[in-house]
């Protein structure tokens, strides 16, 4: 089984969960920005949080399934449809052998991600398929797809949603889709400008109260040089004080530094090992979807949290997510 690219779009990457454990070599965990919706994505099809899916960003690609296959879409909205018909999203569709599906540009977030049932299947390097650009790691070859790649898609453990693939392929369009939906974040996404909350770091007591003020009081711009690796922002500058670089320290997704210019950074799933500007902090785990939703030209603010609040946060999305995987079994048989 097998999927084909017939139009890349803007940047269409094979993604997992990261490639952890190689930091002390330099090598950066990389892995899907909003991981979020790529498990709840691979939770629809029946495939462990791992599997590797496609990242599409922006404006998406046209693919074609070479078997008669289960999908699901989550993430941003970028209008994913069969012919003229729409491709319902945070749910999951089955669709019939040569069915192509096109996605379109981002009308709510930036990224949003395809998992197909048995999983995107390419070869792991260092134990991930996550592809990583800027060394040409992992993925297909290292490197964005394009118009004429075939992907090849793992053997699900079990036919799920047995009624609704007998409705694709009795169907016209060939395609049908589950009548529920896990219910989605597109309310939080549409929020402008977004809300990050952060856990500070011991460097912002050291800091002016002026420039602590101004950092939470403040809504600041991604600039157009933010990627997968950073977001540059801009806004009000910070003035750090004496301190312009510290000593090198490791850096995790959603450490938000502050280089000598006053403009925040906010580093992303490419992120380098370490960093030696000093750190505001770092973005709650919870929050970090939302961060990899945003694109140059959003606005966003910042509100510090205690780290309790952010563990308690990030225990009640994993709990949520625990009870949506239980629910999904019960559905397997009956959509």
């Amino acid at each position: 089984m097998a999927l084909k690219i017939l139009r890349a779009g803007v940047l269409t990457t094979v993604q997992d969960l990261g490639r952890s454990g190689y930091q002390r070599f330099g090598v950066p965990v990389s892995g899907a920005m909003d991981a979020y919706s790529l498990r709840i994505a691979n939770a629809l099809v029946g495939n462990g949080s791992e599997a590797a899916g496609l990242e599409l960003t922006l404006e998406g690609p046209a693919i074609e399934f070479d078997e008669d296959s289960l999908f699901a879409v989550c993430g941003a909205d970028l209008a994913p449809r069969v012919a003229d018909r729409p491709v319902p999203m945070f749910r999951p569709v089955w669709v019939r052998a040569g069915t192509r599906v096109e996605f379109g540009a981002a009308r709510v977030g930036s990224r949003a991600y395809l998992a197909v049932a048995g999983g995107i299947d390419v070869a792991p390097v260092l134990g991930s398929r996550s592809t990583y650009l800027r060394a040409n790691l992992g993925g297909l070859e290292g490197r964005a797809l394009k118009r004429g790649d075939r992907l090849g898609v793992g053997v699900p453990e079990a036919t799920l949603y047995p009624r609704l693939k007998a409705q694709a392929l009795g169907s016209p369009g060939g395609m049908a889709a589950a009548q529920w939906a896990v219910r989605a974040r597109a309310e939080k996404l549409q929020r402008t400008p977004q809300t990050l909350r952060f856990v500070s770091g011991g460097y912002w007591e050291t800091l002016p109260a002026e420039s602590r003020a101004r950092f939470t009081g403040s809504e600041y711009r991604v600039g157009a040089a933010s990627d997968r690796m950073g977001y540059r922002l801009e806004g009000a500058q910070i003035d750090s004080g004496a301190r312009r670089e510290v000593l090198s320290e490791a850096v995790a997704f959603g450490t938000i530094q502050l280089p000598p210019d006053g403009n925040p950074i906010v580093l992303m799933a490419d992120r380098q090992v370490t960093g030696g500007y000093p750190r505001l902090g770092e973005v709650a785990s919870v929050d970090l979807g939302l961060a990899a939703q945003l694109k140059p030209g959003d606005r966003v603010r910042f509100e510090r949290i205690s780290l309790t609040q952010a563990q308690q946060l990030w225990m009640a999305q994993e709990r949520a997510f625990a009870e949506l995987c239980e629910a999904l079994r019960g559905h397997v048989d009956n959509a």
